[in-house]
């Protein structure tokens, strides 16, 4: 099969399905080595920056997804996103971020991090397919762990957890809670340094 007729399968298949594409897929899909859709995919990528176009090609895992660009997001909400989209709270955002750091993490230890119950939380980020259930653990009771899904990682741009930003290292008490103390000293101690510089 010709490179660009590869091309335009792909392109078709990505658009049409809406949803991330895995290599293994589009493998089967095409019935060519792997090798020739991953080259096809890098020079489309390639096309779309040079053609200046308004979509991307995104990796997500071992998958690929069609994607606007995020610097056109303005203009193309104005014209699709009119309904009202639902947020999420503080307490699903907190509970999101913790289990994005910590994959296969449960309930019990989400709510003992946050101090409060996380039920509600948890089912609004179900619903929403930004995590699911990761397996029970091998641990009394066998608890249901969770993980982020690859939505999230489509929604907030990431190919994969690795991306993540680094969290900052915090200092803990015998109570195993943060010292607050330590970390302005520490603050005072750098802006201090770059000042003197």
């Amino acid at each position: 099969m010709e490179k660009e007729k590869i091309k335009g399968i792909i392109e078709g298949i990505l658009f049409a399905s809406g949803r991330i594409v895995t290599l293994h897929e589009l493998e089967v899909s095409l019935e060519v080595e792997q090798n020739l859709i991953l080259q096809a995919i890098n020079e489309m990528q390639e096309d779309y920056k040079i053609q200046g176009r308004g979509i991307e090609i995104v990796r997500v895992n071992n998958g690929y997804t069609l994607a606007s660009k995020k610097e056109y997001h303005e203009y193309i909400y104005m014209i699709i996103d009119k309904r009202v989209k639902p947020s999420l709270s503080q307490a699903a955002l907190e509970v999101l971020a913790i289990i994005a750091y910590n994959p296969k993490i449960t309930r019990a230890e989400i709510d003992n991090i946050r101090g409060v119950g996380s039920d509600a939380s948890l089912y609004r980020l179900l619903e929403h397919n930004l995590i699911e259930d990761a397996g029970k653990l091998d641990l009394p009771g066998k608890p249901m762990s969770y993980k982020v899904t690859e939505e999230f990682l489509r929604k907030f741009g990431l190919n994969t957890l690795q991306d993540l930003p680094e969290l900052p290292k915090f200092k803990m008490n015998e109570n195993r809670q943060i010292v607050i103390e330590d970390i302005l000293e520490e603050q005072k101690e750098e802006e201090g340094k770059k000042s003197d510089s």
